[in-house]
């Protein structure tokens, strides 16, 4: 039987395009008058909105701009911005031994580790804070010292927020070592590397990529979360602004001072956390 195919006839050639038609399969774009409309209706009302911030008399801009810079208030931002960074520290070093601790294969470790993550996540940081303020009613002297006298208000602050600080800083920890490969390890292993090693010089560098975000989060959350601390009268930047407003009765203005400092050093940290990002992402994908 002879194949159908040579009973048809021979394909016809597609003529060239003219120039005139060329002009006629153009690309139009698609017209979004939709968005574009919706987008000018947004800055409308931002712009609606700026105005009346800057216009409104009783934000009084003057008095904001007259205690921005304030010996009170810079003191008060010193001892916000020292504090964050001391929890950091300690929180991170404490979450990095919790999450060895749960990454462990001793089924005691992993609870001890499972049990401090659950318990310190599970209760509000204004609890806590109180908690610790107040333990002088359970133990009333440690190591022969009065615990009204160890434990002040800054002291008590620091062991709240690292405790606290250290629960989650924990799983961000956890998170990063788990996204490493497990061929890395085998390798290390193979080497002859012992297991603190291994984390030191090979696990952590290559999980900094996954901790390095959420731990920006973080800081920037611990940052404005230390204005939780004036509930027991540390005299950060929001309990520094309070107390001059309780003597001025000038509250929204000097709640604007707070807040646009808050504004900025969370801007920076911002800028800071981009470039880490960066850092530890060369050589992939996402370095940009």
């Amino acid at each position: 039987m002879s194949d159908r195919t040579d009973t048809l006839p021979p394909a016809i050639p597609a003529p060239p395009l003219e120039d005139n038609d060329a002009d006629l399969l153009r690309i139009v774009p698609v017209r979004r008058t939709g968005q574009w409309t919706a987008a000018v209706a947004v800055l409308a009302l931002l712009a609606l909105a700026l105005n009346s911030v800057i216009r409104n008399d009783a934000f009084q801009w003057d008095v904001v701009g007259d205690y921005f810079l304030t010996t009170a208030v810079l003191r008060g931002l010193w001892l916000t911005l020292w504090l964050t960074a001391l929890v950091m520290v300690l929180g991170f070093a404490l979450g990095t031994l919790l999450a060895v601790l749960r990454l462990s294969a001793n089924r005691v470790l992993q609870a001890v580790g499972w049990g401090y993550v659950w318990l310190f996540r599970s209760t509000p940081i204004l609890v806590q804070l109180l908690f610790w303020f107040n333990i002088g009613a359970l133990y009333p002297e440690i190591l022969g010292v009065r615990t009204v006298n160890l434990l002040g208000p800054v002291t008590v602050a620091v062991i709240g927020l690292t405790l606290h600080e250290a629960a989650y800083a924990a799983e961000v920890v956890r998170g990063g070592i788990l996204s490493v490969e497990r061929g890395q390890l085998e390798a290390a292993q193979s080497l002859g590397l012992g297991p603190w090693r291994r984390l030191y010089r090979i696990v952590l560098p290559q999980a900094m990529r996954s901790i390095v975000p959420p731990a920006g989060n973080m800081l920037i959350g611990t940052l404005k979360g230390t204005s939780i601390v004036s509930i027991i009268a540390v005299q950060d930047l929001l309990y520094s602004v309070q107390l001059v407003y309780h003597r001025t009765y000038q509250v929204i203005p000097l709640l604007l001072v707070a807040t646009l400092w808050y504004v900025v050093v969370t801007s920076l940290l911002s800028v800071g956390q981009h470039y880490v990002e960066r850092h530890y992402a060369r050589g992939t994908a996402d370095a940009r």
